[in-house]
């Protein structure tokens, strides 16, 4: 399984409803089974970085700070797969198909079909545009 950034979110969240449930699906299977992606860290820097950036006050800053260390942590725990060769031809196929999903939704849906795995995900709304990508909602 590759997990869409949403679905690391809900990990980073363990007070959240959506925490409880992803986590009790997840414990039936092994750890191996799962895998991030090196574009759903490159969304998470992105928000650290725009959250340090715009801080007004402290708390913001420290926040944003705060939230990076947890990136660092959750990403140094589980394999997180490239935007490989593979996966860069299967995007650019994509994009001569002119399927309508948002750039990185397109990279991350491209590593799970270079890596033949089922991506986990809430955005199934536009995932589905996606031929032959298998999703999953493990939050709901």
């Amino acid at each position: 399984y590759l997990l869409d950034t949403d679905h690391i979110s809900f990990l980073q969240r363990p007070n959240s409803a959506e925490f409880a449930k992803l986590t009790l699906r997840m414990s039936q299977y092994s750890i191996e089974d799962f895998a991030l992606s090196v574009v759903s860290f490159h969304e998470q820097i992105i928000g650290c970085h725009n959250l340090i950036n715009n801080g007004k006050i402290n708390t913001d800053i420290l926040r944003g700070y705060n939230l990076l260390s947890e990136i660092l942590k959750t990403f140094s725990v589980a394999p997180v797969l490239p935007f490989s060769a593979k996966a860069i031809l299967i995007f650019q196929q994509m994009r001569e198909q002119k399927i309508r999903v948002a750039t990185m939704d397109l990279r991350i849906a491209s590593i799970a079909l270079a890596y033949e795995l089922i991506l986990l995900t809430r955005n199934t709304k536009d995932f589905i545009k996606i031929p032959h990508l298998v999703t999953a909602d493990w939050t709901n």
